[in-house]
């Protein structure tokens, strides 16, 4: 079955990471593009890790995960090959409300990481639900380049615009000529 594509709002909202190694930093760094509200517990970290952590200023403990941790988090990263553990965090993050993501292990997630775009305001992501996050990443990579430079100006324009004009059908009709007249005159260019 397919994930549903959402875009969850992280304000005020925890998020722990638990392990220190590549994925855990990758996992880290995608999420730094959206919050900073991010913990960290590990045995050890890798030494991008530690430099992530030490530049963001996050909070981090050097030891074993411990039942209750994920206690006051609404999200929680398992980036450990204990297939064991990540089971055990999951089956836990339900009694927490907590949604859960074991990295590579599907039946232990409440959702996945899609491979994304963000430029400014605008976010695209691409998922296989898990059937290839390969070709996710290298149509990422490709749709990349489709973007017109210049959006993220062209997205603070419209933000600035709906903000001076009233509710309504007038300002839906007015915003949405405006976006099309800016991608009518990106693909003629």
């Amino acid at each position: 079955m397919a994930y549903f594509p959402a875009f969850i709002k992280l304000d005020n909202q925890k998020i722990l990471i638990v392990g220190g190694g590549k994925v855990a930093h990758e996992k880290l760094e995608h999420l730094l593009d959206f919050t900073h509200n991010i913990e960290i517990i590990a045995l050890s970290y890798s030494t991008q890790m530690s430099q992530s952590i030490q530049e963001n200023n996050l909070l981090h403990q050097t030891r074993a995960y411990q039942k209750g941790d994920i206690s006051g988090f609404a999200m929680v990263i398992v980036a450990v090959d204990d297939i064991p553990l990540q089971a055990d965090i999951f089956t836990e993050s339900k009694h927490y409300n907590c949604l859960c993501n074991s990295v590579d292990s599907v039946d232990y997630c409440d959702f996945i990481f899609p491979a994304y775009v963000k430029k400014g305001e605008l976010t695209l992501a691409i998922s296989t639900s898990g059937a290839s996050p390969a070709l996710a990443k290298h149509l990422r990579d490709y749709l990349i380049d489709l973007i017109p430079s210049g959006i993220s100006d062209f997205l603070h324009e419209m933000r600035e615009l709906r903000l001076t004009l009233p509710k309504g059908k007038e300002r839906m009709q007015t915003l949405d000529k405006k976006a099309q007249e800016y991608i009518q005159k990106w693909r003629q260019s």
